[in-house]
């Protein structure tokens, strides 16, 4: 495919070190795409090892005095950098489309997303309140309470360049930690956005940073000695990867991983409905979502009638520059994407599934260097197949024929990953044991996209998570902070210490 080296405009996009903007030491730049046209946007400034600590040193010294602030003074920054983010949605979210090709109103769908997760930090004090336990032993007193780690860093995916980060430093700064956030290369603009509004809401010097770059300096978070905490998002492959290498290095590690999310469509299910949300959760953001349904399971009578409707749905969708109005869905991120997919789809049929709806022939109109595929629907899709047992991050729905719930049960527990799953049914029985029986950490009931809301937690099972903490919520805040326990006395009467060579006890 042919790439257009040469556009209108061709800015730097720099680090935000220490409140701020810099090109840093480095000598190396990548350039950045606009995905529905193909052309160069920008250059990314890389980091160098001396940016690196740089950044971590201001980090360090932020934390000291953040760590201290008061937590109405913490939270207030908070609640103005919310009202910040949501006043500048429309253009951060134009920000987002044009680096990454989704389209606008999905964009700011993962804005007001991120925005929840801000909301939920700026009460993060119920959160934080200890426990107290009054007279465990004659004169004795034990309290409790929890801590920030310190310095912590966030790595996070291209295909939410605004909601994932905001997973993470919301938390992480509520609670008293500074945070150095390593966006993808490319779509690194939304990071140093949320950096200036952070400035503006009054978040001191060197609590939020960006710092971009690609393994060196990701190798080199992973390894300093003065960071506490990495979280992670992206594919299991380095999710192992960066759990390995960090906790090595002593870290605390969050690392979610990559996903091949099943729905199960039963027999009693309203189709108009599960084809509505299937076709949605499969091709929204061109499927690159770590939460898209990529397999439709079809339990017995359900699959004729399913496919039907899917194949419909599918033809009606509008691809485009994701700017247009109206365009349902933009192009995947790069152009070694683009040949991935209609590889893996190319395999499939070749391997004897039925490939219903094609798109991967779409040219779409005055964008014909732009990385589109369209949507594609395969049947009858074998276990064995690569477009089965690949995460294919792109806008192909698998469909997989079952007789009963309990085989349908059987092929998700049996896949290796477990981020999340749906099923859709009007029966609560079989909804019942679908959710107590399948080993998936998310499971939504008539709902294909079961992203927990920001009060609880998210986070996925077997190959989907490496690490005890899922993000956000409840483990978010326990992962940013660590517990202490103090057991206090104060003697009334100095001649009594009643101390003792035995150990001691109540």
């Amino acid at each position: 495919m042919s790439v257009t080296t040469e556009a209108t405009t061709v800015t730097t996009i720099k680090h935000f070190i220490n409140g701020t903007e810099t090109a840093g030491d480095g000598t190396g730049t990548q350039p950045v795409y606009n995905p529905a046209t193909g052309e160069v946007t920008a250059n990314l400034s890389l980091a160098s090892d001396a940016d690196l600590q740089a950044a971590v040193a201001a980090a360090r010294t932020a934390a000291d005095a953040w760590g201290d602030t008061s937590l109405a003074k913490r939270t207030a920054v908070l609640f103005k950098f919310r009202e910040l983010l949501a006043a500048n949605t429309d253009e951060l979210a134009r920000i987002v489309t044009s680096e990454h090709g989704k389209v606008v109103s999905d964009a700011a769908g993962e804005i007001g997303r991120g925005l929840e997760v801000v909301e939920y930090a700026c009460g993060i004090s119920q959160s934080l309140k200890g426990e107290y336990s009054d007279q465990v032993s004659t004169g004795i007193d034990v309290f409790s309470f929890r801590q920030p780690l310190g310095v912590v860093a966030g790595i996070t995916p291209f295909n939410f360049p605004v909601m994932v980060p905001l997973w993470m430093a919301p938390v992480a700064i509520a609670a008293g930690n500074a945070f150095i956030l390593k966006p993808s290369e490319r779509d690194p603009s939304a990071a140093v956005f949320l950096a200036r509004i952070f400035k503006e809401a009054g978040l001191p010097d060197g609590v939020f940073q960006v710092l971009h770059g690609g393994k060196e300096t990701v190798d080199g978070l992973l390894r300093h000695p003065d960071i506490d905490g990495i979280s992670f998002v992206g594919s299991t492959p380095i999710a192992k990867y960066v759990h390995e290498t960090a906790t090595a290095h002593g870290k605390r590690v969050q690392a979610l991983g990559g996903a091949k999310n099943h729905a199960v469509v039963m027999p009693d299910a309203d189709m108009e409905v599960a084809a509505d949300h299937l076709t949605a959760a499969a091709f929204g953001s061109a499927g690159q979502r770590c939460m898209a349904i990529s397999v439709a399971v079809a339990v017995g009578g359900a699959a004729d009638i399913l496919v039907d409707k899917l194949v419909t749905r599918a033809h009606d969708i509008k691809v485009s520059n994701g700017l247009d109005d109206g365009a349902d869905m933009g192009p995947v991120i790069t152009p070694a994407s683009k040949t991935r997919i209609e590889k893996i789809v190319g395999e499939a049929q070749e391997a004897g599934a039925a490939l219903i709806v094609d798109g991967r022939d779409l040219v779409v109109a005055d964008h014909e260097n732009g990385f589109f595929v369209g949507p594609t629907i395969i049947d009858n899709v074998q276990r064995e197949m690569t477009a089965y047992t690949e995460e294919i991050f792109g806008p192909v729905l698998a469909i997989v024929r079952v007789d009963t719930l309990a085989e349908a049960i059987e092929i998700v527990n049996a896949n290796p990953y477990g981020n999340g799953t749906a099923i859709f049914t009007s029966n609560g029985a079989d909804a019942r044991t679908y959710t107590r029986r399948v080993h998936v950490g998310m499971v939504g009931v008539n709902v294909p996209l079961p992203v927990p809301v920001a009060w609880h937690s998210f986070g996925g099972w077997k190959n989907s998570l490496f690490g005890e903490h899922h993000i956000y919520g409840p483990d978010g805040v326990r992962f940013y902070t660590r517990g202490k326990a103090v057991t206090q006395r104060w003697p009334e009467h100095k001649e009594l210490s009643n101390a003792s060579f035995a150990f001691p006890s109540n």
